[in-house]
């Protein structure tokens, strides 16, 4: 059984982002890392290896983007995948969610044949959720998204996922694309035998012509949608304190609140 786990190397959250000139992220002005929920794909993705013992089931990274991408690849060898691909192209800068699916389903063709593909619900730079979807048109394969939890037998995949309303129980036959949320489960935590490990797992490289992947089909100039522009968040205002020497102080918030219709 073949597994390929679909990962993305993003800013870190918690650093200062900006933007270039174009108005896409300047990424080689912050650290980047394995984008935390697709952490929940890659550790899917291990748990239904695990709980086939005794079959012959591989899972395999593949992640789009720069040379310091390969840390997400290293960060899913060092939780348990078995092996790498990494597409590096300079003409991939600046592609949106239309061109990444392209790179992403012919990645996913040279790693497989995959009987399953795992996404993240989302990446946590973009936050578009449409990745998976796309990907699956490409493929020519059924999707099952946004899973809360994941069940396997066999050749079927079933989910539960929990909408505004009601529980959506779904099923669907391999080969399929998943995403998942962050409800599945925590994340494991490499072991130092897992970073260890990972030192030796190969990681394959590709350009877009070893893909077959035209490069005026990706980048900036072939993005289906733009950033039109930027501005920085507005410095945080001081707040107002309410004072209650005299009994007045209840009203006062009262009226604060009303003043902001948050009452």
């Amino acid at each position: 059984m073949k597994i390929v786990v679909c990962v993305k190397h993003v800013p870190d959250a918690t650093a200062s982002i900006g933007f270039e000139a174009d108005n896409t992220v300047d990424r080689a002005g912050v650290d980047g890392l394995l984008s935390e929920l697709d952490e929940y794909a890659v550790e899917q993705a291990l748990q239904i290896r695990e709980k086939r013992e005794g079959e012959d089931v591989t899972v395999t990274a593949v992640c789009v983007g720069p040379e310091k991408a390969a840390d997400a690849i290293r960060k899913a060898l060092q939780m348990g995948a078995d092996d790498g691909v990494h597409v590096i192209d300079d003409a991939v800068a600046g592609s949106d969610a239309v061109a990444t699916s392209l790179v992403l389903a012919e990645a996913v063709k040279k790693a497989g044949p995959a009987d399953l593909v795992v996404c993240g619900m989302s990446s946590t730079d973009g936050a578009m959720s449409v990745v998976p979807a796309m990907l699956a048109e490409r493929l020519g394969l059924p999707q099952v998204t946004f899973a809360d939890v994941v069940e396997t037998q066999g050749d079927q995949v079933r989910i539960k996922r929990d909408g505004d309303v009601a529980t959506e129980v779904i099923g669907g036959t391999m080969p399929l694309v998943l995403s998942v949320t962050d409800r599945t489960g925590e994340a494991r935590y490499p072991s130092f035998k897992g970073i260890m490990a990972a030192k030796k797992k190969p990681v394959t490289t590709y350009a877009l012509a070893d893909l077959g992947v035209d490069a005026s089909q990706v980048g900036l100039a072939a993005a289906w949608t733009t950033v039109e522009g930027t501005s920085a968040r507005p410095p945080r205002s001081a707040g107002e304190i309410v004072n209650d020497e005299d009994g007045s102080g209840a009203q006062a918030l009262v009226d604060f609140l009303a003043g902001k219709k948050f009452v």
